[in-house]
């Protein structure tokens, strides 16, 4: 941590968040609910999708290509969907437009996909489908993104880190939650890595050569390679599918010229599903959540950390003592 650090409490973080995109040119509405997302990652030391972003948000308001204050389409396409023209503004909005016909639809078919179309979507997934858990479903979501991954075997950025995320609802605890890029590591965590003037492991990126490279900046002008190689792989090219041709919107390969030109790719898709535990349960959904709590237990019984405990531990010492930004941030953020 830098010598010199300013903490903040959760209110004042929001305001300052709020107030940045506010005085970008952000309605309420969208200021509101991306400032909610940013904080939220900040206040669960998931750095790399925190306050930081707004650097990246600010630019890509100030260069006309994402709006920030207009609002998206709600489309009730069928029993099992939903479809939101974002219109070239961030995704919060349109998710939270749409969550609560997700869930409903969810609720009464037994599953339902909300598809979000023409959105830029930057921040962690694990958000959207923790509040759907939140809302008694399981769920699932996806997105292309900035292309800077090589597919297995190739040397060129073609794919974006591509996230997927998962949640399940549990009586009385956390969700389980994971929320992972395709990539071997998130693009963020080198821009940071960059900023501190740190080193990259080995087989994280190659250079613009496609060779191995240890140095952050070359890897961004390079490409990240995938987690687990060919499997890691195979996933990112199905979430660009799903998430992209399927809802008639664009892969990730196809905003380079785009990022090139105005530092800004092309909006994409987003596909979320949501599962209801009671229409899929042959018994009850209690029961059925009786019976994951089994496997959970035993994971933790063996030592294993569930995915997302540290980041709930993180939740409760921010919400108890603030968050810590280095005075170089909140002075890049204030300057904003």
């Amino acid at each position: 941590m830098e010598s010199s650090t300013v903490r903040l409490n959760l209110d004042e973080l929001d305001r300052l968040t709020c107030d940045v995109l506010l005085r970008n040119g952000m309605s309420q509405s969208h200021a509101t609910a991306v400032a909610k997302s940013l904080v939220a990652g900040q206040r669960d030391e998931c750095h790399s999708h925190g306050v930081y972003r707004l650097l990246t948000c600010v630019n890509a308001l100030r260069s006309g290509k994402v709006l920030g204050n207009t609002e998206p389409d709600i489309v009730d396409v069928a029993p099992g969907l939903v479809r939101v023209d974002a219109k070239s503004t961030f995704a919060q909005v349109a998710f939270e437009k749409a969550a609560a016909l997700l869930v409903r639809k969810a609720k009464e078919s037994g599953i339902a996909a909300l598809a979000i179309n023409h959105c830029y979507h930057f921040s962690a997934l694990w958000q959207e489908v923790e509040h759907l858990a939140g809302h008694g479903v399981a769920a699932m979501a996806m997105t292309p993104a900035h292309p800077c991954v090589a597919p297995a075997g190739g040397t060129k950025p073609l794919l974006g880190n591509n996230p997927f995320a998962f949640a399940w609802p549990r009586q009385g605890k956390n969700p389980f939650v994971f929320d992972f890029a395709t990539s071997v590591v998130a693009r963020g965590e080198v821009e940071l890595a960059r900023k501190k003037g740190e080193s990259l492991p080995d087989g994280w990126a190659l250079d613009e050569s496609g060779r191995p490279t240890s140095d952050p900046a070359k890897a961004l002008e390079g490409a990240l390679l995938t987690f687990g190689s060919h499997k890691g792989s195979a996933l990112s090219v199905m979430i660009e599918l799903l998430a992209g041709p399927l809802l008639s919107d664009s892969m990730s390969f196809e905003s380079l010229q785009s990022y090139a030109e105005t530092g800004v790719p092309l909006p994409r898709g987003e596909l979320i599903l949501a599962f209801s535990l009671e229409r899929f349960a042959v018994g009850t959904a209690r029961e059925n959540q009786e019976h994951a709590e089994l496997l959970l237990d035993k994971i933790v019984e063996q030592g294993a950390r569930l995915p997302s405990q540290r980041r709930f531990a993180a939740r409760a010492r921010s919400i108890a003592d603030g968050v810590v930004l280095s005075e170089s941030l909140y002075n890049e953020i204030r300057a904003l």
